[in-house]
């Protein structure tokens, strides 16, 4: 690690401690397409799950493309690693008799958590069973009641397809009124729009926990293609400095100032009031576990 990032991690190493300190941590994996993948996540879990998550949650492709390999990847995790585990289940899956089976499949195997979304809409399709998440949250209560604790996603930098910021809140509050139990927001990295958000939350009448969604930073093509995909604001300052490290071939460089933008912007968000954070880890161990250690949040240490 450059002499620059290893001074700032030492000097804000388990600033944000969660010993004694409520707040809930849960990771993100997808569901592995061959062996390399596989293995890949194989190793995540061992090296994220003894920091004690409260839950780990799996994700579910466009239209349906990974239910079979979604399904089994939450059934692994759930008989191998004894967690509770949330699926994704999406509006945008093929008919409503598909979303019905995933749901009894879910119920049958002891499966206690869901996180509920719209989901991407494959290509050439523009509507799904239900046009948005709070149909299916509101379908899950109407015939499942209170079995499934839900979770639904939000949107601090509003969602690339809402009108506006006030339309994507209305949005949000919608899901919440389906019955959503909390909400898992999309990545961003700036603390201040987190604040904001939760606080027009807030003052719409919505109550439950808003737990930031967190991405790592390990390259730089990749963040800014999909940043630019989902809506979230990869900022000019940090930006110029992951391309320059990006075009220098400087890896190292890149990522152990990615660490240091990320384990900041935790501080700042737990120091806020943040209820937790959720990583999208990406099926890799490293850079989450690395961002929990400097949190003080890695029991080994």
């Amino acid at each position: 690690m450059p002499a620059g990032g290893a001074r700032f991690l030492r000097g804000r190493r388990a600033a944000a401690s969660r010993r004694g300190v409520a707040m809930q941590l849960s990771f993100e994996f997808f569901p592995p397409k061959d062996e390399a993948q596989a293995e890949s996540l194989r190793r995540a879990r061992e090296r994220l799950l003894p920091l004690g998550p409260e839950y780990v949650s799996v994700t579910f492709g466009a239209g349906g493309s990974t239910r079979s390999r979604t399904v089994g990847t939450v059934l692994d995790i759930q008989a191998q690693d004894a967690l509770p585990v949330a699926p994704h289940i999406s509006c945008m899956s093929e008919d409503l008799d598909s979303i019905r089976e995933l749901l009894e499949t879910y119920d049958q195997a002891g499966i206690q958590r869901l996180v509920v979304l719209r989901g991407d809409r494959p290509s050439g399709r523009r509507s799904g069973v239900f046009d948005h998440a709070a149909d299916l949250v509101a379908y899950i209560r109407q015939h499942w009641g209170a079995r499934f604790h839900i979770e639904v996603a939000c949107y601090p930098e509003h969602h690339p397809e809402s009108d506006s910021p006030q339309s994507d809140l209305g949005h949000f509050r919608d899901k919440v009124a389906a019955g959503a139990d909390g909400a898992i927001t999309q990545y961003f990295f700036n603390a201040e729009c987190y604040f904001r958000f939760v606080e027009e939350a807030r003052a719409l009448g919505v109550t439950v926990p808003i737990v930031p969604g967190i991405m790592p930073i390990t390259n730089y093509k990749g963040l800014a293609r999909f940043s630019e995909l989902c809506g979230a604001d990869l900022p000019a300052w940090i930006a110029k400095r992951l391309r320059a490290w990006d075009q220098a071939g400087d890896l190292a460089s890149l990522q152990a100032f990615g660490e240091e933008v990320v384990t900041d912007l935790c501080q700042r968000l737990l120091a806020g009031g943040a209820p937790g954070l959720h990583f999208y880890t990406l099926n890799r161990h490293g850079p989450t576990r690395a961002v929990c250690r400097n949190l003080g949040l890695d029991p080994a240490d």
